[in-house]
C-alpha cells in the first residue's frame, strides 16, 4: 500500500516581475514559513515565465502567514498573493499517486 501523500498548502501568486525566478520568489516567500515547492510556468515559445506562480508551504501556519500580509513586494512589484483553490494532489495527473 502506498504511503499517503503529504499535503502541501499551496498559494497562487500573480504579477511576478519578469525579473524574478523561482529563487527569487522561493526566498521571499521563506520568510512565513518552509516554502515545500515553487512551480513558475515558462511559454516555451518567448522563453519568459508567465507571470504565476504556485508556491507549495509544508504547513498551513507559513500560508497563513503570507496571507495576513497585505502587501507584497518583489524586486519593486507587488504580488497578488490568493489561497489555491485546487488541492495539490489534484495536479499528479491521470495515474499519480
Amino acid at each position: 500500500m502506498a504511503a499517503p501523500a503529504k499535503k502541501i498548502f499551496e498559494l497562487f501568486v500573480s504579477r511576478v516581475p519578469w525579473t524574478a525566478a523561482n529563487k527569487e520568489i522561493k526566498e521571499y516567500f521563506s520568510q512565513f514559513g518552509t516554502v515545500k515547492k515553487c512551480l513558475l510556468p515558462f511559454d516555451k515559445e518567448t522563453g519568459f515565465h508567465r507571470g504565476y506562480c504556485w508556491v507549495g508551504f509544508s504547513t498551513e501556519e507559513g500560508l497563513q502567514n503570507v496571507l495576513q500580509k497585505d502587501t507584497h513586494l518583489l524586486e519593486g512589484f507587488k504580488l497578488q498573493v490568493q489561497k489555491n483553490r485546487r488541492l495539490a494532489s489534484n495536479r499528479l495527473g491521470p495515474g499519480g499517486s
